[in-house]
């Protein structure tokens, strides 16, 4: 599903530890590191996709995690001509994201990469806060950057309410 800009909807998910890490994953078979992340499928709601997504690629379901908060809106960004598919139709230019912060509730240990049949994380670990920005491929810095600034209010409640 793409709308008429050319963007696809898709969720991205942000998982903390609570104390100020963030649950950062490696591409499978590459050197290339993000946050789980997936498509809206049509008539599905971002919530429901959320969770979804988190099953199938990180093997947590909704009783492992709390959602702390979301993105106001849609934050986008475009693919490099080169990653753009110019035999599909509609032309799919680039992302349009709803952004969740979540909290582990669970031991780690209930992270399984392997749930679905085709795993996009080959392996993982936990990140200060603001390390994806610079680390992330390079089309997707000002997705992550703005969805970062705009959750960090509430990571650092988080990390506040950790301590006492």
């Amino acid at each position: 599903m793409v709308d008429k800009e050319g963007f696809r909807p898709n969720v991205g998910i942000m998982i903390s530890d609570g104390l100020g890490k963030l649950f950062w994953a490696k591409r499978i078979g590459q050197d290339a590191w993000q946050f789980p992340q997936g498509g809206i499928n049509p008539g599905e709601k971002p919530e429901t996709a959320l969770y979804r997504e988190l099953y199938e690629e990180v093997g947590l379901e909704s009783a492992d995690v709390e959602v702390i908060a979301s993105t106001r809106g849609w934050l986008r960004y475009r693919l490099p001509a080169n990653m753009q598919r110019k035999h599909s139709k509609p032309l799919c230019v680039g992302q349009k994201q709803k952004w969740f912060m979540l909290k582990l509730l669970s031991e780690e240990s209930k992270v399984c990469l392997t749930r679905c049949s085709k795993p996009e994380f080959d392996s993982w670990k936990w990140v200060n806060y603001w390390y994806p920005v610079n680390q992330v491929i390079e089309f997707k810095r000002g997705v992550y950057r703005r969805a970062l600034k705009e959750l960090s209010p509430m990571q650092c409640e988080m990390e506040r309410k950790s301590r006492f």
